[in-house]
Protein backbone atom coordinates (compact mmCIF):
# COMPACT_ATOMS: atom_id res chain seq x y z
CA UNK A 1 0.00 0.00 0.00
CA UNK A 2 1.17 3.97 -0.64
CA UNK A 3 0.79 5.33 2.33
CA UNK A 4 1.59 8.33 1.00
CA UNK A 5 -0.65 8.78 -1.59
CA UNK A 6 -3.40 7.12 -0.01
CA UNK A 7 -3.17 9.81 2.93
CA UNK A 8 -3.04 12.61 -0.18
CA UNK A 9 -5.91 11.02 -1.59
CA UNK A 10 -8.27 10.96 1.31
CA UNK A 11 -7.32 14.97 2.24
CA UNK A 12 -8.42 15.65 -1.43
CA UNK A 13 -11.34 14.46 -0.76
CA UNK A 14 -11.84 16.12 2.38
CA UNK A 15 -11.53 19.33 0.37
CA UNK A 16 -8.13 19.80 3.02
CA UNK A 17 -5.28 21.76 2.26
CA UNK A 18 -1.73 20.58 3.48
CA UNK A 19 -2.20 23.38 6.06
CA UNK A 20 -5.69 22.82 6.96
CA UNK A 21 -4.78 19.04 8.18
CA UNK A 22 -1.74 20.42 9.53
CA UNK A 23 -3.89 22.92 11.78
CA UNK A 24 -5.95 19.51 12.85
CA UNK A 25 -2.70 17.48 13.28
CA UNK A 26 -0.90 19.52 15.11
CA UNK A 27 1.92 18.80 12.60
CA UNK A 28 3.67 20.54 10.12
CA UNK A 29 3.07 21.48 6.42
CA UNK A 30 6.43 20.21 5.77
CA UNK A 31 6.33 17.02 7.69
CA UNK A 32 2.66 15.95 6.26
CA UNK A 33 3.96 16.68 2.34
CA UNK A 34 6.84 14.42 3.23
CA UNK A 35 4.77 12.00 4.21
CA UNK A 36 2.35 12.42 1.20
CA UNK A 37 5.36 11.96 -1.03
CA UNK A 38 7.03 9.03 0.67
CA UNK A 39 10.20 10.77 1.80
CA UNK A 40 9.50 9.79 5.26
CA UNK A 41 7.07 7.51 7.20
CA UNK A 42 5.23 8.82 10.31
CA UNK A 43 5.27 6.62 13.54
CA UNK A 44 2.15 4.83 14.83
CA UNK A 45 0.64 7.56 16.71
CA UNK A 46 1.36 10.38 14.29
CA UNK A 47 0.28 8.13 11.52
CA UNK A 48 -3.13 8.03 13.83
CA UNK A 49 -3.12 11.80 15.03
CA UNK A 50 -2.64 12.37 11.13
CA UNK A 51 -6.27 9.85 10.46
CA UNK A 52 -7.84 11.34 13.32
CA UNK A 53 -7.61 14.54 11.67
CA UNK A 54 -8.79 12.99 8.52
CA UNK A 55 -12.09 11.81 10.32
CA UNK A 56 -10.54 7.98 10.14
CA UNK A 57 -8.64 4.97 11.76
CA UNK A 58 -5.98 2.70 11.34
CA UNK A 59 -8.48 0.18 10.82
CA UNK A 60 -10.54 1.98 8.77
CA UNK A 61 -7.46 3.25 6.68
CA UNK A 62 -5.79 -0.27 6.57
CA UNK A 63 -9.08 -2.05 5.28
CA UNK A 64 -8.91 -2.89 1.22
CA UNK A 65 -11.99 -4.72 -0.31
CA UNK A 66 -11.02 -7.33 -2.83
CA UNK A 67 -11.15 -5.97 -6.15
CA UNK A 68 -13.89 -7.52 -7.93
CA UNK A 69 -13.38 -9.08 -11.54
CA UNK A 70 -15.35 -7.40 -14.16
CA UNK A 71 -13.97 -9.26 -17.00
CA UNK A 72 -13.01 -12.96 -17.80
CA UNK A 73 -11.21 -14.77 -20.23
CA UNK A 74 -12.09 -17.99 -22.07
CA UNK A 75 -9.62 -19.56 -20.25
CA UNK A 76 -11.93 -19.09 -17.00
CA UNK A 77 -14.73 -20.46 -18.92
CA UNK A 78 -15.88 -24.15 -17.25
CA UNK A 79 -17.21 -26.33 -19.80
CA UNK A 80 -19.00 -29.65 -19.48
CA UNK A 81 -19.12 -31.32 -22.32
CA UNK A 82 -22.87 -33.53 -22.38
CA UNK A 83 -24.05 -36.42 -26.03
CA UNK A 84 -26.63 -34.01 -26.60
CA UNK A 85 -25.10 -30.51 -25.64
CA UNK A 86 -22.48 -28.40 -23.90
CA UNK A 87 -22.73 -25.95 -21.83
CA UNK A 88 -19.90 -23.72 -21.04
CA UNK A 89 -20.60 -21.42 -17.91
CA UNK A 90 -18.98 -17.88 -18.98
CA UNK A 91 -18.99 -16.75 -15.25
CA UNK A 92 -17.13 -18.91 -12.73
CA UNK A 93 -18.59 -19.36 -9.61
CA UNK A 94 -21.98 -17.33 -10.71
CA UNK A 95 -23.82 -19.14 -8.11
CA UNK A 96 -23.04 -16.85 -5.95
CA UNK A 97 -24.55 -14.17 -8.05
CA UNK A 98 -27.86 -12.66 -8.96
CA UNK A 99 -27.94 -14.63 -12.33
CA UNK A 100 -26.00 -16.62 -14.26
CA UNK A 101 -25.51 -16.81 -17.92
CA UNK A 102 -24.19 -19.67 -19.95
CA UNK A 103 -23.61 -20.19 -23.46
CA UNK A 104 -25.34 -23.40 -24.61
CA UNK A 105 -24.30 -25.70 -27.66
CA UNK A 106 -26.84 -27.87 -28.64
CA UNK A 107 -26.53 -30.58 -31.12
CA UNK A 108 -29.07 -30.83 -33.71
CA UNK A 109 -32.06 -33.49 -32.98
CA UNK A 110 -31.12 -32.87 -29.38
CA UNK A 111 -32.73 -31.25 -26.07
CA UNK A 112 -31.30 -29.42 -23.13
CA UNK A 113 -31.68 -30.25 -19.91
CA UNK A 114 -35.52 -29.56 -18.66
CA UNK A 115 -35.75 -26.37 -16.28
CA UNK A 116 -38.13 -27.23 -13.89
CA UNK A 117 -40.71 -24.90 -12.62
CA UNK A 118 -39.40 -22.04 -10.26
CA UNK A 119 -39.41 -18.52 -9.26
CA UNK A 120 -37.47 -16.76 -11.70
CA UNK A 121 -36.39 -15.01 -15.09
CA UNK A 122 -34.96 -16.47 -17.96
CA UNK A 123 -33.67 -14.07 -21.16
CA UNK A 124 -32.25 -16.58 -24.40
CA UNK A 125 -30.40 -15.06 -27.31
CA UNK A 126 -30.19 -17.85 -30.12
CA UNK A 127 -26.71 -16.92 -31.68
CA UNK A 128 -26.56 -19.98 -34.07
CA UNK A 129 -29.18 -22.06 -35.79
CA UNK A 130 -32.36 -22.13 -34.40
CA UNK A 131 -34.29 -24.02 -31.43
CA UNK A 132 -37.01 -24.65 -30.65
CA UNK A 133 -38.85 -23.49 -26.65
CA UNK A 134 -40.97 -26.02 -25.32
CA UNK A 135 -42.98 -24.37 -22.59
CA UNK A 136 -45.49 -26.75 -20.87
CA UNK A 137 -47.94 -27.47 -24.16
CA UNK A 138 -47.05 -24.36 -26.05
CA UNK A 139 -43.78 -24.38 -28.67
CA UNK A 140 -41.76 -21.75 -29.67
CA UNK A 141 -39.43 -21.47 -33.01
CA UNK A 142 -36.56 -19.22 -32.53
CA UNK A 143 -33.50 -18.51 -34.86
CA UNK A 144 -30.19 -16.81 -35.06
CA UNK A 145 -30.62 -13.13 -33.91
CA UNK A 146 -34.15 -13.44 -32.50
CA UNK A 147 -34.81 -13.47 -28.04
CA UNK A 148 -36.78 -15.29 -25.42
CA UNK A 149 -37.27 -13.95 -21.83
CA UNK A 150 -39.86 -15.55 -19.91
CA UNK A 151 -40.67 -16.40 -16.17
CA UNK A 152 -39.70 -19.88 -14.68
CA UNK A 153 -43.50 -20.75 -13.57
CA UNK A 154 -43.71 -23.77 -15.77
CA UNK A 155 -40.85 -26.33 -16.68
CA UNK A 156 -39.24 -25.77 -20.03
CA UNK A 157 -36.35 -26.85 -22.44
CA UNK A 158 -35.04 -26.16 -25.75
CA UNK A 159 -34.68 -28.42 -28.82
CA UNK A 160 -33.13 -27.78 -31.67
CA UNK A 161 -35.04 -28.66 -34.62
CA UNK A 162 -32.40 -27.81 -37.40
CA UNK A 163 -29.66 -29.54 -38.71
CA UNK A 164 -26.71 -27.86 -37.40
CA UNK A 165 -25.59 -26.84 -33.60
CA UNK A 166 -27.70 -23.80 -32.60
CA UNK A 167 -25.78 -21.75 -29.76
CA UNK A 168 -27.87 -19.91 -27.02
CA UNK A 169 -26.58 -17.16 -24.77
CA UNK A 170 -28.89 -18.28 -21.47
CA UNK A 171 -29.27 -16.71 -18.72
CA UNK A 172 -31.45 -17.18 -15.46
CA UNK A 173 -32.04 -15.31 -12.30
CA UNK A 174 -31.35 -16.53 -9.83
CA UNK A 175 -28.79 -19.26 -10.94
CA UNK A 176 -30.40 -22.39 -11.60
CA UNK A 177 -27.68 -24.10 -14.32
Amino acid sequence: MDIGKKLKELRLQKELTLEDLASRSELTKGFLSQVERNLTAPSIATLEDILEALGTNLSEFFHEEPEKQIVFSTEEFFVDEQPDYCIEWVIPNAQKNEMEPILLTLHPGKRSQEMQAYDGEEFGYVLKGSVTLVCGSKKYKIKARETFYLDGTESHYLYNHGKSDAKVLWITTPPMF
